[in-house]
């Protein structure tokens, strides 16, 4: 046996010369692997600067070094990718999206708080952006809430003062334009913490709104965030 059965570090050999060899591969593969980060599951392009310890999950459209090891995880090493398969059960933060992840054995499952022999789950779902705000009396944010959601509810941080004749806004979607607060302040670091009472369930997409109350908007930057849940289908 010269590689371990689940991750595939290297076993120093009797009357192996250069030892050290081996034994730093597999300390870099742990290093990588115990408290799993990974950057990423969708990022299809290598990075241009290889940073060992850097876990990335690559994806089936993986291109340049990461060619033909979809579904593996990547691990800096040495200014290259060492990859290793993972297997079901594992868990890892996925830094982008910012939560939790499980692997089923064939992917990634990002944000499962539980997951079925089957393939059903429970997903805890968010999405989050920095947005530069535009004139008018109402702003599409672009931040969405899938369809088929379970909204918890979002929050709002005023990021760079708003600049304009607004005096104060409101936080919503389309036809529901104070779901999340009303009575925001323009200032940097006014804030919303929209949390509802009963959740709300979205069945088609839909993305955060920022209304003027009174006046209108010409510019500064908002820092927005959605949570919710999802339930997964089996397999």
């Amino acid at each position: 046996m010269s590689n371990t059965q689940r991750f595939g570090m290297p076993l120093v050999q009797s009357a192996q010369a250069q030892k050290h060899v081996t034994v730093n591969e597999s300390l870099m593969r742990l290093d990588g692997l115990v408290n799993l980060v990974l950057q990423s599951v969708t990022t299809a392009q290598p990075p241009a600067a290889v940073i060992d310890g850097q876990c990335w999950g690559v994806p089936g459209s993986a291109s340049g070094t990461w060619s033909g090891e979809a579904g593996r995880i990547a691990i800096g090493s040495n200014g290259g990718w060492v990859f290793v398969t993972p297997t079901a059960g594992m868990s890892a933060f996925v830094a982008d999206q910012g939560t939790q992840a499980f692997h089923n054995g064939t992917q990634w499952i990002v944000g499962a708080a539980s997951m079925g022999r089957q393939g059903s789950g429970m997903i805890i779902g968010m999405a989050e952006k920095e947005v530069q705000l535009s004139s008018g009396a109402s702003f599409d944010t672009g931040v969405t809430i899938p369809a088929n959601a379970m909204v918890i509810g979002a929050v709002a941080k005023v990021s760079v003062a708003l600049t304009g004749t607004v005096t104060t806004w409101k936080l919503g979607t389309a036809g529901a334009e104070n779901r999340f607060g009303q009575g925001i302040g323009k200032a940097k670091n006014s804030w919303a913490r929209g949390m509802l009472g009963s959740p709300m369930t979205y069945y088609q997409n839909a993305n955060l709104m920022m209304t003027a109350e009174s006046g209108q908007f010409t510019g500064g930057k908002v820092k927005l965030a959605v949570h919710w849940w999802e339930l997964r289908l089996p397999d």
